[in-house]
């Protein structure tokens, strides 16, 4: 235990040049202490008990605006930066040596059962205000740009940007992709109109 704590502030010195000494972020860091809480968590929830395991975890939410649900499973050396505003889902996967900014979700569509959350690969970083959702795959040593939203995997060794997020970068060479034309776009409400007065038109013509 005392190992993994000692490792877990290594990796936050490594990636944080505003961290001054392993004091600091021992009692200051809340990303650290979110981090450890949901260890404990995690331990009463693979021994089943689920309710004490979650008391912990909303604990950290109030205390520390991250939410990690306690079913989640994480790897070695991950560090949250900052920190408010995250929320990682009961089924999501983080590798190892992953950075995590502040506002990131880790979250479902509402649309699948059993597997609902992000698998996040070694390596990765994940921007600020990023959202990831669904039982996607995000590969090995990719970024994730501040404010994407993905939707669908993203290959290792990307970069990927906006909403949705597509791949601009893949193994250090630019990615061509062509531009959204920003003035002939579809219009979703009209087609859905259109499709339903459709069909009225081909009722009517039943009778």
């Amino acid at each position: 235990m005392f190992d993994r704590l000692k490792e877990d502030i290594q990796a936050i010195k490594d990636r944080d040049p505003a961290a001054k000494s392993s004091l600091e972020i021992f009692l200051l860091y809340p990303g650290l202490k979110a981090i450890r809480m949901y260890r404990r968590a995690h331990k009463h929830y693979l021994l089943g008990h689920s309710f004490r395991a979650r008391m912990l975890s909303q604990r950290a939410a109030k205390r520390w605006g991250i939410e990690i649900h306690p079913g989640a499973t994480i790897g070695k050396r991950l560090v949250i930066d900052h920190g408010h505003g995250i929320v990682i889902g009961e089924t999501a996967e983080i590798g190892d040596d992953v950075l995590i900014y502040q506002g990131v979700t880790l979250g479902g569509t509402g649309k699948d059962v059993g597997k609902r959350h992000p698998t996040i690969g070694n390596n990765v970083m994940i921007s600020a205000g990023a959202k990831v959702l669904g039982p996607i795959n995000i590969g090995d040593n990719s970024r994730v740009a501040a404010g994407a939203v993905v939707l669908k995997d993203v290959p290792p060794n990307s970069t990927v940007v906006g909403v949705p997020a597509r791949v601009v970068r893949q193994d250090g060479k630019k990615v061509e992709y062509k531009p959204l034309d920003q003035i002939h776009i579809s219009d979703p409400v009209q087609q859905q109109l259109d499709r339903l007065e459709q069909q009225i038109k081909e009722l009517k013509g039943e009778k």
